[in-house]
């Protein structure tokens, strides 16, 4: 069973001109209760590899590449070309699209100075009151951002039965 097969029907006149058509309820939304995102026994971390995508993991994870939207769900990505890391080549396109110049200072940051000193500071575009600051170059950045979005957390495969019950009912009684 697929994804939108589980949404409710609607009539829908796309185009306005008065033939309406029964389609799915595409705007019925249903998210991940925080208390479960929060349960370790429920979820667990997963790294992203390259070249890997909602399909390939629910392939691994679950058996079946149709439960791609439970990974989606679980992370509480809508829009999966943003939201999920891009391969080498999509981000090198991606870059080089949206920057002049990829090597150009997209920030500058300096450590932490208590507590955990690992953490990286975001200080702006202007280093003047922080000559030892560490320059991000554009490319660094978008790297940096890709590299958050391949570290996801995926729900662990003997839940799953009871997560897709518990969105078929939701899903089917959700406003909208």
């Amino acid at each position: 069973m697929t994804y939108f097969s589980k949404f409710p029907f609607i009539q829908y006149d796309s185009y306005g001109d008065g033939e309406y058509k029964v389609t799915p309820n595409i705007l019925r939304r249903v998210s991940m209760r925080t208390q479960a995102k929060k349960n370790a026994f429920q979820m667990k971390k997963y790294n992203i590899l390259a070249g890997e995508t909602p399909e390939s993991v629910a392939h691994f994870l679950y058996g079946d590449t149709r439960l791609h939207w439970v990974i989606l769900i679980s992370n509480g990505i809508t829009d999966r070309f943003h939201g999920w890391p891009l391969t080498e080549g999509q981000l090198m396109s991606f870059v080089n699209d949206k920057y002049d110049n990829p090597n150009a200072v997209h920030h500058y940051e300096i450590n932490q100075e208590s507590g955990d000193t690992s953490i990286k500071i975001d200080i702006g575009t202007d280093n003047t009151d922080y000559l030892s600051s560490t320059p991000i170059t554009n490319y660094e950045y978008e790297v940096n951002r890709q590299n958050e979005l391949s570290e996801i957390s995926v729900l662990n495969p003997e839940h799953l039965q009871q997560f897709i019950q518990e969105f078929d009912e939701l899903i089917k009684e959700s406003v909208l």
